[in-house]
């Protein structure tokens, strides 16, 4: 069976959620429902037995930023801003152990695959319809300055 890019990555983001979830047959790793539901009964037991912390990040693309909203909110938790705060900015209350463990690791993983998806569609289409050259552009020697 051909799996598409897409399912590809699909499948890429289930064994890292997998891998955070603590899956320990095959089977288990392969059950990406599974998986989300055993982080959210992580959180919820480490939030009955250790202070929820608050926690500011900073992600400048929207992407990502976009992922880690949904991340949070998949395990339960509410990431929210404070007023005049840059839109960039989010914050989520929740266990020390529980972001620096799986949550902000998890969000890094799924982050790459999903950059690196969006990149090779990106220069695929660049390629095919607007030119075939997508290297950045060259670096040259800058003119001499009169005197």
């Amino acid at each position: 069976m051909v799996l598409s890019s897409e399912e590809r990555l699909r499948e890429k983001l289930r064994k890292i959620e997998a891998l955070y979830a603590g899956a320990a047959t095959a089977g288990e790793k392969t059950a990406a429902g599974a998986a989300a539901e055993r982080i959210r009964r992580q959180f919820e037991t480490i939030s009955r037995t250790e202070q929820a912390e608050e926690f500011k990040f900073s992600i400048t693309d929207p992407w990502s930023r976009q992922l880690f909203i949904a991340l949070c909110r998949r395990y339960g938790m509410k990431p929210f801003r404070y007023p005049r705060m840059h839109r960039q900015t989010v914050m989520v209350r929740a266990p020390a152990s529980f972001v620096h463990v799986t949550l902000w690791p998890e969000f890094e993983e799924l982050s790459r695959a999903l950059t690196s998806h969006l990149d090779d569609i990106t220069k695929k289409i660049i390629r095919e319809e607007v030119h075939e050259a997508t290297q950045d552009a060259d670096e040259i020697s800058e003119p001499r300055q009169l005197r």
